[in-house]
């Protein structure tokens, strides 16, 4: 079993740093996430998030070539996920997300604040701080409103027939809203992530019902009656769209088969 234990983490960011530094093409790199500057977040299950930043000119040499990896450990797995960067892992199971930039494209760039590992000389440490803003947080009553719309048309397309597309709308995407509308709520910075309103959501709300929104590929009548309920407890709901999915979802029960 693999077992990627804190202080080997932290071991493999300095060595990445120091293989970067030796490389002649970088000219620093910073941690994000539980990498960056929520440390204390790390655990055995913990990736490493990064950016590298390059040398100028040298940005497609370090996404192209992995050999400032690879020569620290071999690589298990590795393929290019954005056209910045890379998702790779070592054949000790360490997993690594990063993305390489050069020093004029981060001020473009959102991103959560970093913490410096490594840095040539003259290079200032508030590169890991970002200067654009991010996208604008959707408003409540947008959310509200994607919910119910996810729930209708979900709805009518599990009653088609078409469970695979009902299914995603009621319990993934209606889902994810909700989960946009929680993320509005005031919570310490340390367990939101702006990227992934998901994340660490169990312990933001421990008394969520959130089992009950996503019950199964089957369950999705089910489901959605449980995300209006918890909808219409919390929000301003539109009384017509309430009756009418709550009506949809009576004739879909009503023609289940009954259990003896």
């Amino acid at each position: 079993m693999v077992v990627n234990t804190r202080s080997a983490l932290l071991q493999r960011l300095q060595d990445i740093g120091q293989s970067l530094q030796q490389s002649g093409d970088a000219l620093a790199l910073f941690g994000l996430g539980s990498a960056g500057i929520e440390r204390e977040r790390m655990d055995r299950w913990s990736d490493l998030d990064f950016f590298a930043i390059a040398k100028n000119g040298k940005k497609a040499r370090l996404i192209d070539r992995l050999d400032w990896l690879s020569s620290i450990r071999p690589l298990a797995f590795a393929y290019r996920n954005t056209i910045d960067g890379h998702k790779v892992m070592f054949d000790d199971g360490i997993f690594c997300e990063f993305a390489v930039f050069e020093l004029d494209e981060l001020p473009r760039i959102f991103y959560s604040p970093g913490q410096m590992v490594w840095a040539a000389p003259g290079v200032p440490e508030t590169i890991c701080e970002p200067v654009a803003q991010p996208v604008a947080t959707k408003p409540e009553d947008w959310l509200i409103g994607e919910i119910l719309g996810n729930l209708y048309v979900g709805l009518g397309r599990y009653a088609r027939g078409e469970h695979l597309s009902g299914f995603r709308l009621v319990q993934v995407d209606a889902v994810n809203r909700v989960l946009e509308l929680t993320a509005l709520a005031g919570v310490p910075a340390a367990l939101t992530d702006r990227f992934a309103p998901e994340r660490r959501f169990e312990f933001r709300y421990p008394d969520q019902p959130v089992v009950a929104f996503m019950p199964g590929y089957t369950a999705t009548p089910q489901a959605a009656i449980h995300i209006l309920d918890w909808l219409s407890a919390r929000y301003p709901v539109n009384a017509a769209m309430d009756k009418t999915i709550r009506q949809i979802v009576a004739e879909i029960l009503s023609r289940a088969p009954q259990t003896p």
